[in-house]
């Protein structure tokens, strides 16, 4: 596993309540990686390399950034307003469930590759007592899960 921490803003589009106000949270990541073997030092994969590509692009594309759903126009044609912007676009809220479904699903694939693992879990941590975690299941399932650290032991 490998955490690395960022910040960075969003809204919740239609959330109805607080969350749906630009606001911004100090993230931490954590990147779970499996493997099938262990490379001659008995490693899946250098702590290293995953540092490396992970932060690199979180660093690229997340830190620093408003992160905002592709529908919420309000909010795109407002960032764009400011210069600089950093925009970051999802195809859906960006709710720490759906930023953890993303890295897993859209990201970390293509990162990884070639590098001997791949991510099966990624857990974002968006204040010190909530996280949210997308997960492959040993049926290659995608499964999204919310907690509250106080209720995790």
């Amino acid at each position: 596993m490998r955490r690395i921490k960022f910040c960075a803003g969003h809204r919740l589009y239609k959330h109805g309540g607080k969350c749906e106000n630009f606001h911004g949270h100090n993230y931490v990541a954590d990147f779970f990686v499996t493997g099938e073997s262990q490379d001659s030092v008995g490693r899946v994969m250098d702590f290293a390399d995953l540092k490396a590509k992970c932060k690199g692009w979180l660093d690229e594309h997340w830190d620093h950034s408003f992160l905002v759903c592709e529908q919420d126009e309000n909010a795109i044609t407002a960032l764009k307003m400011v210069k600089p912007c950093r925009l970051f676009v999802m195809p859906y809220n960006p709710t720490a469930e759906n930023m953890a479904k993303y890295l897993l699903e859209e990201v970390c694939p293509s990162l990884l590759h070639g590098f001997g693992g791949v991510a099966n879990r990624v857990r974002i941590w968006e204040t010190d007592e909530s996280f949210a975690e997308a997960s492959i299941d040993e049926h290659d399932k995608l499964v999204v899960s919310s907690y509250d650290a106080a209720q995790v032991v």
